[in-house]
Order: structure tokens, then sequence, then C-alpha cells
């Protein structure tokens, strides 16, 4: 039954990982709008794009290891 519920929080396709990259971009720039107003100038600015970037490289880090997991599935189906 744990086994179940675990598979439900696997990425498994490039859809899947695209649907959690959206939802980590829209709380992100929620996150940096609230920097905005919280810190009007320059830091505000600072902030909303260090949220932006978190997004970026959260993304290609999620793309990266779904590209080696299948991988890693091909190569021990091949075996």
């Amino acid at each position: 039954m744990l086994k179940k519920i675990g598979r439900l929080f696997v990425i498994k396709t490039r859809f899947e990982a695209c649907l959690i990259i959206y939802a980590l971009a829209v709380g992100a720039m929620a996150r940096g709008s609230a920097y905005l107003h919280e810190y009007p100038g320059i830091g505000g600015q600072l902030l909303l794009v260090a949220c932006s970037g978190a997004v970026f490289l959260a993304g290609a880090k999620i793309f990266d290891c779904l590209r080696y997991e299948q991988a890693a599935a091909k190569a021990k189906q091949a075996e």
C-alpha cells in the first residue's frame, strides 16, 4: 500500500515534469512579486530575479534527472 502511495510522488514523464516546473514558477513569481512590494527598488528586483533563476535551475535539474533515470531503465532492460 505504501508503494502505491509512494509512486504518486515519482516523476515519470516529461509532461509531469513540466507541470511541476510550472507550479514552481507560479509560486516563485508570486513570491517575487511579494518581494517587489516588500523591498522596493533594486533589492526587490534582485530577489525577483533570484526567484526566477531558482526555477530555471530546478527545472534543468528535474529534466536531467528524468533523462538519467530513463537511460538507466533502458540499460537495465538491455541486460
